[in-house]
């Protein structure tokens, strides 16, 4: 039986984080603090890949695509990535919200936490979170969705023992701890879980894929609040730089494609 690939790509952060991944485990990952932006190295990194995994886009099942919240920025150049991998492919897009793969990453490891409360830094002092319980045969639940605000209003929202993680509980757990109710159990998480990781978005995209949970040509990231120079533009009557991106992407690999298939002719 053949094993389903996919690839997987974080960008809601500036860690960047690109994995190929399979049911069994991970094929290749690539991770590094991104200092220039993740617009200069995301296809690069996906290039340098598949080049040392021997591998082609046509070899893979699919796609998959951390959707926020996080960076703006970094939101959108990962998704407009993707979908131009996808159109230039034909690939299968399914998108990861990166909290619940944050939530994934972690929870065989918290048997005795009641939630899960990934959580990470978001502008102005503000962290991004949501509530997880685990759910019958590995899935999640969600508690809470996905929201923004100052680190007291995360501490109003436990009730019970819970374990905290992420960027967002490593500088700001102090703040949260003052704000919860005296009798909650925070349990510490592994090690590893501060950074969100492709390698949780690929193995959540694949069960995403098997159950036909793709994109569909709407697709927006999942700011849980949007910025507000994105919005400026777009009522300007603009094209948003994540169709840019989109569009130089698509062109970028049907050249690509053209030049292998004139190769192969030759």
């Amino acid at each position: 039986m053949k094993r389903e690939k996919i690839l997987a790509v974080e960008t809601a952060t500036s860690w960047q984080s690109v994995a190929i991944v399979e049911e069994e485990g991970v094929v290749a990952q690539e991770e590094h603090k991104v200092s220039g932006g993740h617009g200069l190295t995301l296809l690069p990194t996906i290039d340098r890949m598949l080049e040392q995994t021997g591998l082609s886009l046509t070899d893979l099942d699919g796609l998959a695509c951390s959707i926020g919240p996080g960076s703006f920025t970094g939101i959108r150049v990962g998704l407009a990535t993707c979908l131009g991998l996808r159109t230039a492919t034909g690939l299968p897009l399914t998108v990861v919200p990166t909290l619940e793969a944050m939530a994934f990453m972690v929870q065989k490891q918290a048997s005795t936490a009641s939630l899960l409360c990934p959580m990470l830094t978001g502008r102005s002092g503000e962290l991004y979170w949501a509530l997880f319980k685990r759910g019958a045969e590995g899935q999640l639940e969600r508690v809470i969705s996905e929201r923004v605000g100052p680190p007291e209003a995360v501490g109003a929202t436990l009730d019970t023992d819970t374990m905290a993680f992420g960027e967002g509980w490593s500088t700001m757990g102090g703040r949260i701890r003052a704000r919860a109710n005296p009798s909650i159990i925070f349990h510490p998480a592994p090690e590893g879980c501060e950074r969100p990781s492709a390698v949780a978005v690929g193995l959540l995209g694949l069960r995403k894929l098997r159950v036909g949970e793709t994109a569909g040509n709407s697709v927006v990231p999942l700011y849980v609040q949007r910025a507000e120079a994105e919005i400026v533009y777009e009522q300007s009557g603009g094209i948003s730089p994540a169709v840019r991106r989109q569009e130089r992407v698509t062109a970028k690999i049907a050249r690509r494609q053209a030049r292998r298939r004139q190769a192969k002719n030759c």
